[in-house]
This record gives C-alpha cells, sequence and structure tokens, in this order.
C-alpha cells in the first residue's frame, strides 16, 4: 500500500510541471506588457528598461520558465500581483476558503442526491421512475451553470424574493450558488451509479445471492453498491475538480468573493501572475484530489491494495 501512495504521489510532479509549462506559456504570449502596467503609462524609457530588467522579462523564454520554476517548486513563491503588488499565494489563500466551502458543499449535495437517484433508477430499470430520474439527471448535465444561477436568481430572488442574490457569508446566500454548482453534478453521479449498479446487480453472486433468500436491501446495498462505487468515486473525484474550476461562472453571478472572481478579474486587468498562479493551485489542488480517490480505491477495492502489498 505504502508503494501504491508513493507511486502515486510521484505521478504528481509531472503532471504539475506540464500544467506550469502550458500556463506560463499560454501567458508568455498573451498581449499585454507587465511593465507598463507595473510602471503606468507616464514612466521613462529609463525607468521602464530598469522595471523589464528587474522583473526579469528581458531574459529569453526557456531562462524566464526555468526561474519560474525553481520559484514555484522551490521557494515556494508564486510572485507579486502586477496590480495591488500583493503576494500572489497570500491574494489565493484569502480567498481559498470559501471557494472551497462552495465546491465541497456542491459535491456533498451531488453525491447525497446523485448515488440514491442512481440506485434507485437501477433497481427498477425502464420503469416510470427510471425514465423521470434519467430525465432529471439530463436535464442537469445539459443546462449550463451560469445559466441555472441567472433562473434561480430571476425566480428566487426577482419573483419570490426569498433568497438574496450576492454573498455567501450565511445559509440562505449559499442555497442558490451550491444548487446551481451542484446540479451539473447530481446529472452525472445518478447516470454513472445507474449504470454501474445495474451492470454488477446482472452479475451470477448476485443471482445467487437472491437465489438463497437474501433481502432486496440486503443485495443492493451490502453486495451491489459497494462493488459499483469504483467508477462512481472516480466521477465524485473529477467532478469535484472540476466545480473547483467551474465556480468561476458561479462566483461571478453571484459576486462571491472566490478565487474565481480572483482570476477573472485578473484577465479583465491582464495581470498575469495572479492567472498564472491560479491555474496552477486549481491543478495541484486537483491532482490532491485525484490522489485521494487513488487511494480510496484500495479500500474499496480490497484486491487494489495487496497488488501493491
Amino acid at each position: 500500500m505504502f508503494q501504491y501512495i508513493v507511486k502515486r504521489i510521484l505521478w504528481l510532479f509531472p503532471v504539475l510541471l506540464g500544467v506550469t509549462f502550458i500556463v506560463f506559456t499560454i501567458m508568455y504570449l498573451s498581449p499585454g506588457d507587465p511593465v507598463t502596467m507595473v510602471l503606468g503609462e507616464g514612466a521613462t524609457q529609463e525607468q521602464y528598461e530598469a522595471m523589464r530588467r528587474q522583473m526579469g522579462l528581458d531574459r529569453h523564454f526557456i531562462e524566464q520558465f526555468f526561474r519560474y520554476i525553481r520559484n514555484v517548486f522551490i521557494d515556494f513563491d508564486l510572485g507579486r500581483s502586477y496590480v495591488s503588488g500583493r503576494v500572489v499565494l497570500d491574494e489565493i489563500l484569502t480567498r481559498l476558503p470559501n471557494t472551497l466551502k462552495l465546491s465541497t458543499w456542491s459535491i456533498l449535495i451531488a453525491s447525497l442526491i446523485g448515488i440514491p437517484m442512481g440506485v434507485v433508477s437501477a433497481t427498477r430499470p425502464y420503469s416510470k421512475i427510471d425514465n423521470v430520474v434519467m430525465f432529471i439527471s439530463l436535464l442537469g448535465v445539459s443546462m449550463p451553470t451560469f445559466w441555472q444561477a441567472l433562473l434561480l436568481i430571476i425566480l428566487f430572488t426577482s419573483t419570490l424574493g426569498w433568497l438574496p442574490a450576492t454573498g455567501f457569508s450565511n445559509w440562505q446566500q449559499m442555497i442558490m450558488p451550491v444548487f446551481a454548482l451542484a446540479s451539473s453534478s447530481i446529472g452525472s453521479i445518478a447516470r454513472i451509479t445507474r449504470s454501474s449498479m445495474m451492470d454488477v446487480l446482472d452479475q451470477d453472486y448476485i443471482r445467487t445471492a437472491k437465489a438463497k433468500g437474501v433481502g432486496d436491501s440486503t443485495v443492493t446495498f451490502h453486495h451491489a453498491l459497494r462493488n459499483a462505487l469504483i467508477p462512481v468515486v472516480t466521477i465524485i473525484g473529477l467532478q469535484f475538480g472540476a466545480l473547483l474550476g467551474g465556480a468561476v461562472l458561479t462566483e461571478t453571478v453571484f459576486s462571491i468573493n472566490g478565487i474565481g472572481t480572483l482570476m477573472v478579474n485578473a484577465i479583465r486587468t491582464r495581470d498575469t501572475m495572479i492567472v498564472q498562479g491560479g491555474v496552477l493551485f486549481i491543478a495541484f489542488i486537483f491532482t490532491l484530489v485525484n490522489l485521494c480517490v487513488d487511494i480510496l480505491y484500495a479500500y474499496i477495492d480490497p484486491r487494489i491494495k495487496t497488488s501493491y502489498d
């Protein structure tokens, strides 16, 4: 098991290096001059050249990239914002709690609703209940998050006046953002759970258990659901990572002060360091979530664990 975890951790480094290279290259090729952004339009040519040398922008692309790699992976320094002058990591950590809270509540709600929907649908295939569940899940997957967010604001804020449209400091303000972000994940989790459960329920050992008189609930939840969980856990891990990135639109619509809002503002002002640092930080969280999912596999399916012991 120790080898299994170490192997998964070692895979994180090439992934993060690849993400860093892609993000750095895109931002390097993007229009905009960081020196002008820092000094303003009224700087003299001498001041411009001095700042350019100080920021290391007079060096070759490869040299700038390896300098950035050294700062990030050795000194844990994501740089400073060109606009505010604050340390990028501090800017991200200040907003991280709101993004994590939004994504965690969303994936929790999605799992609590999506898995039972998938189980109910799989145990009654091609029935009216199955059709209704699949229609609801398809609706959730198909509707864009920002569109659902706008519909929720129109209904519950503008029409009924029940919920506030902005903010994220109390449970009333959390309901609409969490539901808007969770709805697509509910559909994905329900559909994967149904598919996986139907495969397992068709296995010989399930029929044997039923022939021996084992109750339906025991067969479904004790024998079938656990063996159907690996694809479900996989999609939950992927959805959680997607929610961290997808929270950008939800945070913007509901004016939540999270990493998504920070990155959108950074893109508008061409604050390269914030964009690079934000994308790299989300990639790091995403890889950590996938590491946790890989470790969870070993506890769900003992065959994975014993293969590395």
